[in-house]
């Protein structure tokens, strides 16, 4: 199969989109940090708004109950906060059973407000002919494990990493397969910037609204 052919079929349909709230955000003094305010939206806004156009449906994984959201929230399906992996383990499973017929699913975090708007084309650009193909983002000298597409075809071999073998890192996981990056420059803004402490917070709030919100 050509790397062409392999574009074809994650264009298929739609990419779904696992948003991971997984964490206790306890950096942020717990709660939902991705419910804090930006200019008058809440980060999850900004994030949404910039990955609407480039996929199909939403999920938010959260182990914490939430209100006031217009997507379907999960909490892992493998419980005990082991952490993102369990999260995007919960994406593939609630999507598949939902049949989703997209050979990837999109996982996010939900503290990066400043997600590309050319996040999945050139995610899929990155991708090779395998169907195990796992494709995450790159900037500057870091890899972002949290921000890539995964395959549906891993969906049973994940939840045995966690489940049978105790798995935690990513990393670990994804170099079993097909494993490539895309990568972006990291100025004048990290495009995959992480708001952990209030402090990351004010400068986000400085970039997308002048620091006003």
């Amino acid at each position: 199969m050509s790397k062409t052919d392999a574009k074809a079929i994650t264009k298929a349909d739609p990419v779904p989109c696992l948003l991971l709230a997984g964490g206790q955000s306890r950096r942020m003094g717990g709660g939902a940090k991705f419910l804090k305010t930006i200019g008058e939206r809440s980060m999850l806004d900004h994030i949404i708004d910039r990955l609407k156009p480039q996929v199909g449906d939403f999920l938010i994984n959260s182990n914490q109950p939430l209100e006031n959201t217009e997507y379907p929230v999960r909490p892992d399906t493998v419980p005990g906060f082991n952490g993102p992996l369990a999260g995007i383990l919960t994406g593939l499973e609630c999507f598949s059973d939902q049949g989703c017929t997209a050979s990837h699913m999109l996982s996010v975090p939900t503290d990066a407000p400043f997600l590309p708007t050319d996040l999945v084309k050139r995610l899929q650009d990155a991708m090779t002919a395998s169907p195990t193909a796992i494709v995450m983002a790159y900037s500057g000298s870091r890899i972002h494990p949290v921000v890539a597409l995964w395959p549906f075809a891993l969906k049973e071999a994940l939840r045995e990493a966690l489940v049978d073998e105790g798995l935690r890192k990513i990393l670990v996981f994804a170099e079993r397969y097909s494993l490539t990056s895309a990568r972006w420059e990291d100025t004048p803004v990290d495009p995959f910037f992480n708001v952990n402490h209030p402090e990351d917070l004010d400068f986000a709030r400085s970039v997308l609204t002048g620091g006003k919100g």
